[in-house]
């Protein structure tokens, strides 16, 4: 029989959030997002239905909160390093946590979002990629690697963009996927120079007579 979440010591603010987004993992990790209710995860979480609601007021947001808990931010390779072995641990982590109770969150997420027509689903792990890529590219630039120093957002994009596809359609990512994309998608949008950062020729401008 699970405890009255009245008889525990009563929490608020960041230590209940904390409290009910573990749970939250832990319901995802047990039975998938599908199956999991909020009445579940208050009664996980010592806490009333109440305090869920107040923060996330569906499934589908404290899913995604939870996603985004479990998503931690990559270690890079420490230095000396490369370009590539640097996606490779980038993209190495985002497949390994698409493989766990974070992917399970996000196809469900994914799935709900899509019916209700939110695009914007991937937006907060969106910009944390986006980050850590041009802290990626960041770096090949101070190692002197051959690499476009300012990248534009898509070309950012189209990598993670590619994994949430596969993961979505639930492709097989093994390890030899991830060296075929960071070898045949990531290298060559950081490697290829932006347009807008390639030198112009110079032109000479003969100023125009004014007629007599």
């Amino acid at each position: 029989m699970t405890p009255d979440h009245r008889s525990r010591p009563r929490r608020r603010g960041s230590a209940l959030e904390d409290a009910i987004i573990e749970a939250a993992i832990v319901e995802l990790r047990e039975v998938g997002y599908a199956a999991m209710t909020m009445d579940a995860v208050a009664r996980r979480a010592g806490a009333g239905k109440e305090s869920l609601y107040r923060r996330w007021p569906t499934k589908l947001h404290l899913a995604r909160a939870a996603a985004y808990r479990l998503v931690g931010e990559p270690r890079l390779p420490a230095e000396p390093s490369t370009l590539r072995d640097d996606l490779l641990a980038v993209f190495g982590t985002m497949i390994t946590q698409m493989r766990g109770p974070a992917g399970e969150a996000m196809r469900g997420v994914v799935s709900e979002s899509l019916r209700d027509g939110d695009a914007g689903v991937f937006d907060g792990q969106g910009g944390v990629s986006q980050r850590l890529l041009r802290d990626v590219v960041a770096r090949a630039v101070a190692r002197g690697e051959q690499v476009d120093p300012v990248p534009p957002a898509v070309r950012l994009q189209a990598t993670v963009a590619l994994l949430q596809h596969r993961f979505l359609h639930r492709a097989h990512l093994d390890d030899a996927a991830l060296v075929e994309i960071v070898d045949e998608v990531a290298l060559p949008l950081l490697r290829a120079a932006s347009p807008l950062h390639e030198a112009s020729p110079a032109r000479s401008v003969t100023p125009a007579r004014a007629d007599r």
